[in-house]
This record gives structure tokens, sequence and C-alpha cells, in this order.
């Protein structure tokens, strides 16, 4: 409730990139979502090894150590005394249940890494950091004794008050600490610029950027900080410079943003640097010399004056656990929720199960799309038949006379002539072109290739559309004879059994080189379609939410059906029935040549808009249905996901069994404030002057 009355503030407040979409309330609501009280307590007793007038506790070292894995058992003391008193509001060495459940809801809140930093920073847990409190935290991180910081700065001064005694609430300190990391970088400099000149060598700056910047930078970034500040270690690093490569490091989030909306989806695509700079002018933090530092680090190796998503993700060193934490639940390309269950592996009874409960969802989407433009399939075929000015014969001006005439002539219910055989072909058709689709694309990608080549693509769906005529031909003969039977008034009625004892089983597959000249040119076409339309409309992680699917499949549909449309008016006169003084035609060509002898080429165009019409809302109900019944019939079959989720997870670490709730996120949120604001501190008890990375991401699970 909270969430959503912000977002309703915000929109209120607030336009374009500030606004707050309710996507992300629920991709909040998602990933931190509280732990049941029963099943965090009995963790917490696991590893609770002290009691007190029959109540547990857990000591310092069973809460950081042995559970949350943060410091080694032996490390460093000092560290273990301030990560553990984030929980310990007491200040008695112990944990009680109640203070880590505390914790724990702490670390599911929005704000969980701001939140964090300010515990670390109130020693005396009175919800204000004093002056003294600042320097004995800053005093113990690995940054201030690789580079030492000056406390007497105008920076603390500003926030502290001259005399040092102001104390600074959670929205002040969060605002120092912003600013922190670029003060100390501006002392360093001056330390190695005595005589003012607003240079230093290249050496200094790697040394520099090694003491105060070893938590940020990328082992990519670390081994060409020469290169990148020119090459040679005579040559000189402006102040500017200087500046402008810390800002770089600490914007790399916004840039990221700012790369993936300029490859647009599509990780490979390489984009040059003007076309960065137009996506920067929205964000006044980024400068041009920020992106031209970019594409020097990028283009160390390419060399190409151009750079792509990967080539930026080399420069990124934030792992990227905390960035799950606000990302959106994994998801299928459909835009529907992808269930977790890390490593398991379907029984072949729950893969066959699996198999019926999707077969059943598409055979119902299939059915309910069928049905939905039925009518205009109906007004397409009649149109399509239309052989001349004959005695006796219903005669359509265009699609509106046809339906008009076919309501008032056979009532509502004609427009539905022939619908029961469609909704029984529907369930194979689909699943057979779509399974035969995927499969070959599958077979088809090259294991070094990131994106299907468009051949390929062209290849598997005109396969897909191949292999569906063996059911797609009976279905369809039976069908358009059923829908051009009411045409003339004295006609009896005619059912679909009495249709294939009439035809046979050869008869049924009557104009089946026909219904491959259709088939396989519409899934040559509509597949690729498909796939860029969604690569188009998918949002900044790839994901596509049923709306854009809708229009994917809408679009696709509007080439593909028009396109094949004189293949379909050829299939439509080989099957239906010719009656008397009708013309006949013994095949494809024969009736390609009779069609344009007698009616011109106009006539191979026959009901094209009412093909559009149907084939484009028929796949776009289809598919949007399929993804409504997958959110309201939602099983969970034990599956593991094969979707990618948004970020690399093979970087993510593990973590125990026991981290549930908020603690699932906590040494990633440790990591984060680390790695955010600098405050790198030492894990073993002798610390070295050397450059330290953050919290280790690659830490062995607590067992």
């Amino acid at each position: 409730i909270h969430l959503r009355s912000r977002v309703k503030h915000e929109r209120k407040t607030h336009s374009g990139l500030n606004m707050v979409d309710i996507q992300d309330v629920r991709a909040i609501w998602w990933t931190l979502k509280r732990a049941e009280k029963d099943d965090l307590e009995h963790v917490f007793r696991k590893y609770a090894t002290v009691q007190h007038n029959g109540e547990w506790f857990m000591t310092h070292e069973d809460f950081v150590c042995r559970y949350l894995g943060l410091v080694n058992q032996r490390g460093n003391t000092k560290t273990i005394e301030l990560f553990a008193g984030l929980a310990d509001t007491t200040k008695r060495k112990l944990i009680s249940f109640t203070e880590f459940r505390m914790f724990e809801g702490l670390l599911c809140s929005p704000d969980a890494v701001n939140r964090v930093a300010f515990k670390l920073f109130d020693v005396g847990n009175s919800g204000t950091v004093t002056f003294a409190d600042f320097e004995k935290v800053v005093s113990s991180t690995v940054i201030h004794k690789n580079s030492p910081f000056d406390f007497d700065s105008p920076l603390l001064k500003q926030y502290f008050g001259e005399d040092k005694i102001h104390s600074l609430n959670y929205l002040e300190l969060c605002q120092l600490l912003q600013s922190v990391p670029t003060e100390h970088g501006r002392q360093a400099f001056s330390r190695l610029d005595p005589a003012k000149t607003g240079m230093i060598d290249a050496l200094q700056f790697v040394q520099i950027m090694g003491q105060i910047r070893g938590f940020r930078m990328s082992p990519y970034v670390h081994d060409n900080l020469l290169s990148v500040a020119g090459g040679s270690p005579a040559r000189k690093v402006s102040y500017p410079y200087f500046k402008a490569f810390n800002q770089l490091l600490g914007n790399l989030d916004l840039l990221e943003h700012i790369v993936t909306s300029a490859v647009a989806s599509d990780q490979t695509k390489p984009v040059t640097q003007d076309q960065i700079m137009r996506q920067a002018e929205r964000f006044s933090q980024i400068t041009p010399l920020q992106i031209n530092l970019m594409f020097q680090l990028c283009n160390l190796e390419r060399g190409a004056g151009t750079m792509t998503l990967q080539d930026f993700h080399r420069l990124m060193t934030s792992s990227p656990q905390y960035k799950t934490l606000l990302a959106k639940p994994p998801t299928n390309t459909s835009g529907t929720k992808v269930p977790e269950h890390h490593g398991q592996t379907q029984s072949t009874l729950m893969h066959i199960a699996e198999g019926v409960y999707r077969f059943a969802l598409g055979s119902l989407a299939g059915a309910t799309g069928a049905t939905a433009v039925y009518p205009i399939d109906l007004v397409k075929t009649r149109l399509q038949n239309q052989r001349g000015s004959l005695a006796g014969e219903i005669m359509y001006k265009n699609s509106v006379d046809c339906f008009k005439k076919v309501v008032r002539n056979e009532g509502f219910f004609g427009l539905y002539r022939g619908l029961l055989p469609q909704l029984v072909g529907v369930a194979p058709e689909k699943a057979i072109k779509l399974t035969m689709n995927d499969t070959l694309r599958q077979a088809l990608r090259g294991k070094d290739e990131p994106k299907l080549a468009l051949w390929k693509e062209i290849i598997a769906g005109s396969c897909a559309g191949g292999s569906q005529v063996m059911f797609t031909n009976p279905l369809e003969i039976v069908k358009i004879r059923l829908q051009v039977a009411g045409e003339m008034a004295d006609t009896a009625r005619v059912g679909a059994v009495q249709v294939v004892k009439e035809l046979g089983f050869m008869g049924l597959y009557k104009g089946s080189s026909a219904c491959f000249l259709r088939d396989i040119p519409f899934s040559g076409i509509y597949f690729p379609v498909y796939a860029h339309m969604k690569t188009l409309t998918a949002d900044q992680n790839g994901y596509n939410r049923p709306s854009t699917l809708f229009v994917s499949a809408f679009t696709a549909g509007v080439p593909a059906a028009a396109l094949v449309t004189p293949a379909d008016v050829i299939k439509t006169r080989l099957q239906v029935k010719a009656r008397k003084g009708q013309q006949t035609y013994s095949g494809i060509v024969d009736c390609a040549q009779k069609v344009w002898q007698a009616e011109g080429g106009r006539a191979f165009w026959k009901g094209a808009p009412a093909r559009v019409f149907r084939s484009s809302p028929q796949f776009g109900v289809t598919l949007l249905t399929y993804e409504m019944l997958q959110r309201l019939f939602n099983v969970d079959f034990k599956t593991k996901a094969t979707t990618p989720l948004p970020l690399d997870t093979s970087q993510v670490e593990l973590c125990s069994p026991d981290h549930i709730g908020g603690y699932r996120h906590a040494r990633s949120i440790f990591g984060h404030v680390e790695s955010r604001y600098g405050l790198v501190f030492p894990r073993d008890t002798d610390v070295s002057s050397s450059p330290v990375s953050p919290l280790p991401h690659e830490m062995e699970p607590v067992t």
C-alpha cells in the first residue's frame, strides 16, 4: 500500500524519467517478500549458541561469520563487531530473535542499501550520526588506510558545522555519503600535486585509482589504466580527466541504462559515440568527457570506433546480486513469470503432465482465436469462391456486402458454418507448427551465434508451415465446403460428417499442393517478422508483456496473410466442390491459368483484406488468450527455468538455504554498500595497504 501511494504521488508530481511504474512495485514485492516468523525462528535457533533465562541468543560471531558468512571466524574482530552492531541494537554483544527479525525487515525495505549504510555509522543507535561516529567508521576502512581521508576538510565542516557538533539524520548522511568518494579523490590528487599545477603523472594516476577506486574497477579497467591514461608513464593526467574518470566509474549503472537504450534490446548491435551522446542528453550527470573515456576503454581491443553492450559490461565490477533485487521477476519471452527451481529437473511423468497442460492451454487459446475471427474467415472464403455471374448464384460486391447478405439469408449463426472442424483441427495444427519452428530455430543456431540469421529464421518458419499441412488440409477442405454450402438458397443443410464421407480419405487431401504453396511462405514470413517485432517491442531487459506480444503477433500477420493471398485463392478454388455450370480445375497451374484468363489478375487478391483482418487478430487473440490462461491456471511442474534471468546468473553468488526473506539478499546488500560508498572494511586481522575488493561476492556459502 505504501509503495502504491508512492506511485500515485510520483505520477502527480513528476513526469518522464522520474515516474514510478506499477511494475516496479510488483518487482519490489516479488523480490523483497519477508520470511514467515516460524521459518525465521527455526533458522535463528539453528545458529544461536547462547542461552540465558530460557531465551536463545546469537553471538556476534554466530551472526556475522557462521550465519551471514560476511567475515571468516578468524577475521578482523573490529569488522565483525561493526557488522554485528547492525542487528545488536542493545549493544550487549548478543542478538535476540526479536533483533534478528527486525534486521530481516530492514533488509526488505526498498532503500535497504542506504538503511544499512546509515546503521553502520549510527554506532550509538541514537538515530543520528555524529562527527565522531563518522570518523570512527571511515577510519576503519581499507581505503582510508591506503589513502588517509582529511577529516578537517571543508566538506565535513559544511555538514557537521565548523565546530563539528551537528548530528546528521538518515537523509542528511545519505547525501553526505554521495559526496565523500569525490572529496576523497580530490584530496588524493592534491597530495600528489603539491605545486598545484592541476596535473599528475600517469603512474600517479594509476596509483591513486588503485588506492581509492580499486573496489570500483573491473579487472579489465584495472589492467588498462595506464593505456587509458595515455599509454606512457611520462604522460600527464589533468584534474578534469581524473575527475571524469572517477565519475565514469560512479555512473556505470546509469551508463548501462543509456547504452541499453541505444542498442534497443539487441546486445550485439554496435553503437557509435554520437548515438550514446544523444541518449545521454537527458542526464545531466553524464558529461561528454565521461562518454569519451568510456569509448576509449571499450575500443582498446576493438579499435572500431563503435561499442556493444558486451564491450560495456567489461567495465562493470558490481556483481548482479543486488540488481536482481530490483529486477523484474524472471520471465519467458511471453512475459509470464517463471518459477524458481534451482537445479530441479522433471520426472518423466511430470514432463508428460506439462506437455498435456500446454497442449490443453494451446487448444483453448487456438479455439478462442479461431472463434473470434471465424465470421471474417467465412466472408473471405465466399469472396474467393466467386467464379462469375452465374444464374442463381448469390454475388457479393465486397466484404461488408457479403457479411450483410449472409446474416440476412442464413441468420447470425450462418457466419459460423464449418466452425466445428476448425476447432477440432486447431490444436494439433498449432502444436506442430510452434514446436517445429522452435526446434528448428534451436537446431540451426550455431554455438557462437548470438542471433539467428534471417535466412535460418525463414527456413525454420517455412518447415513449420509445411509440417502442419497434414492437419490443415483436411480441416480446410471440410471447413470451406461447409462455409460455401449456404450460398444457394435451395441447398439442403450439409454437416461435417456428410462432407467427410463424400470426400473419403484421399479426398481430404485434395488441393494439398496448394495448401503447401500457401502455408510454407506464410510461416516463412510470419515467424521471422514475429521474432523481430518481439525484439523491437521488448523492454530494455528483453522481455515482452502481453500487450506487446499482441502487437507483435498482429503486426506479423499482416504481411504474411496478404502476400500469400493468391495461393489461398487457388487452394479455395481447388477444394470447393464446383456446382453445375461452374468452372472446374485440374491442378494449381490449370487453376491459375483459368482464373487469369476469365477474371484477370485482380481475382488472385480477392478476399485479401478479409484474410488480413482474419489472420492478424486471430494470432493476436490466440497468444493473448494463451498468456491469460497461463496466469489463471498457473501450475508448477517443478521445471528448471530455462529462460535466462535479466542478468547473468552465472555470477550470482550461492547463499545458504538458511538465508530466507531479507537475509537472502544480505550479502548482496553489504557488497553494494561497500561498492557504492567505498566502505571497504578489512576482513583479515593483518591488513595490507594494497587495493582490496569489497565484500567477496564469490565467498563460499555458509553450510
